[in-house]
C-alpha cells in the first residue's frame, strides 16, 4: 500500500499547492500529536474550533451517549429531538431576549446563508450590505457577501444587489437605507487580520440599521463562544443584532453552526411557502449533544474570563516583544483571538514556518499575508502560553 501522504495527495481534493501536511494520529488539550510521535502546541485551535481544547472528555462521553440513542432520524425542524431543544434552549439563556430562536445548521457558511435568506424573506428588501476585508464564507451566498475580491472574482456572477462599505466607517453608514434588508457584519474582523472597531462603530451601525428598517446579522462565527474574552463579543460594545450567526466552536469539534433570531423574525420561514429554508443534516443530534455538553463546559469553567486574562498577558509579552524588536509592525485582539502583524509576506511565511518546526502551529492566510493568527485554546495552562511565547519569541529573532 502507498503511504498515507502519497494518498492523501492523491485522492483527497488539494486546497492550496502546499498543504501543511501534518500526519495526525491524536490530539488531546491544546496539543495535536503526529504519527511520528511528535507533539505539537495548538496556537490556532483547528482555526477556531477547540476553544475547550482537543477531544475534551465532557464532550466526548456527550456524543458516546447520544450515539448509542440515535443518529440521524429525520430532517430537520419535524421530529422532537430533545438534544437539538436542549442546546436551542441552553444557547436562549446566554443570549438578549430577542435571540431566542435556533436553526441549527452543519457550518458558519450555512448559517450566514440562512440568515441573509432570512432577512430578505421577512423584510420583502433584496439588497444586501457588507464590509470591505470581512469573510462569510465559501458558498455563493456566503461569498457574495465577502468583502474581499480575491475570493469573489473567480466565481462571478455571484448575488446581485451587494454593496461593499469601509469598515469602521460612519460616514458610510449612510448609504443603509430602505432599500436594504440586511447588513451582515463581523463584530471583529477575523480573516481579514483581527480588524477591532471603533467602541462607537457597532452602535452607531446599529442605530441606522434600525432607522433603515435594515436587519443587523453579527457573524460571530469566530468571535463566539469565549474566545474575544466575553461568551460572545457583541457583549464589549452592548449591542443586539436581529440574528446572530455561530459555528465553529459551538460544536466542541464537531460540524455544527446556526443562526438565531426572534420568533417574529423566524417565523417567516414556516410561511408563504413552508419549509422556506430546510437542511438534512442541520442540528444533527450527536452534534447538538456535542455542543450543549461544551457550552456547559465554558460556562462552567468561565472560559471567557480565562481568555480574557490570558489573553491580556500574550498581547502583553506580545507588545513588550516588538518594543525590542523591528518585526514586528503591530499586536492587536481582544481576549485570545489575536492578530501579530509583521512587514513583509516572505519574512511572515519564514516566521511560522520556524515555529511549526519547533512545535508550535499558527495561523496565517496567503490572502492576509503579513497577519499571524493567535487563537489558542481557551483552557490553555500558564506553562503552555509561556511554550508557546517563548517559540514565537525565538523564531522572530532569527
Amino acid at each position: 500500500m502507498t503511504s498515507p501522504r502519497r494518498r492523501f495527495r492523491r485522492y483527497l481534493c488539494q486546497t492550496s499547492p502546499d498543504p501543511i501536511g501534518l500526519e495526525i494520529d491524536h490530539a488531546s488539550g491544546s496539543y495535536v500529536y503526529t504519527t511520528d510521535g511528535k507533539a505539537y502546541l495548538d496556537f490556532i485551535s483547528g482555526i477556531g474550533v477547540a476553544n475547550i481544547g482537543h477531544t475534551n472528555r465532557q464532550v466526548v462521553q456527550a456524543i458516546k451517549a447520544q450515539a448509542e440513542k440515535y443518529l440521524h432520524v429525520m430532517v430537520y425542524g419535524e421530529y422532537i429531538q430533545s438534544p437539538q431543544v436542549d442546546l436551542a434552549a441552553r444557547l436562549a439563556e446566554q443570549l438578549p431576549k430577542t435571540l431566542s430562536q435556533v436553526y441549527f445548521t452543519n457550518s458558519g457558511t450555512e448559517a450566514n446563508e440562512g440568515a441573509l435568506k432570512l432577512a430578505k424573506k421577512f423584510t420583502g428588501r433584496k439588497r444586501l450590505i457588507s464590509f470591505e476585508g470581512s469573510f462569510h464564507g465559501d458558498t455563493h451566498g456566503a461569498c457574495s457577501v465577502t468583502g474581499r475580491e480575491i475570493y469573489r472574482k473567480p466565481f462571478e456572477p455571484l448575488l446581485p444587489g451587494v454593496t461593499f462599505l469601509p469598515f469602521n466607517d460612519f460616514d458610510a453608514l449612510k448609504q443603509i437605507d430602505g432599500f436594504v434588508a440586511a447588513v451582515i457584519v463581523e463584530p471583529i474582523q477575523g480573516e481579514g487580520g483581527i480588524r477591532i472597531p471603533d467602541d462607537r462603530f457597532l452602535p452607531a451601525l446599529r442605530a441606522r440599521c434600525s432607522k433603515a428598517g435594515a436587519l443587523l446579522i453579527f457573524d460571530e462565527v469566530q468571535t463566539g463562544f469565549g474566545r474575544t474574552g466575553t461568551l460572545f463579543a457583541m457583549e464589549h460594545w452592548g449591542v443586539a443584532p436581529d440574528i446572530l450567526t455561530v459555528a465553529k466552536s459551538m460544536g466542541g469539534g464537531m460540524p455544527l453552526g446556526a443562526f438565531i433570531s426572534q420568533p417574529k423574525i423566524m417565523k417567516s420561514l414556516s410561511v408563504d411557502p413552508p419549509l422556506s429554508h430546510v437542511t438534512t443534516f442541520g442540528g444533527h443530534p450527536v452534534c447538538c449533544a456535542a455542543g450543549l455538553a461544551s457550552l456547559n463546559f465554558i460556562i462552567e469553567h468561565d472560559l471567557p474570563r480565562r481568555a480574557a486574562a490570558m489573553g491580556e498577558k500574550l498581547q502583553a509579552a506580545l507588545r513588550e516583544l516588538a518594543e525590542e524588536i523591528d518585526t514586528i509592525r503591530a499586536v492587536r485582539g481582544k481576549g485570545l483571538m489575536i492578530g501579530l502583524e509583521l512587514f513583509d509576506p516572505k519574512q511572515t511565511a519564514r516566521f511560522v514556518q520556524r515555529c511549526l518546526k519547533a512545535g508550535l502551529i499558527l495561523g496565517w492566510t496567503l490572502h492576509t499575508n503579513t497577519v499571524v493568527r493567535i487563537a489558542p485554546p481557551l483552557t490553555l495552562s500558564e506553562e503552555e502560553l509561556q511554550q508557546g511565547f517563548r517559540i514565537i519569541q525565538k523564531a522572530l529573532r532569527k
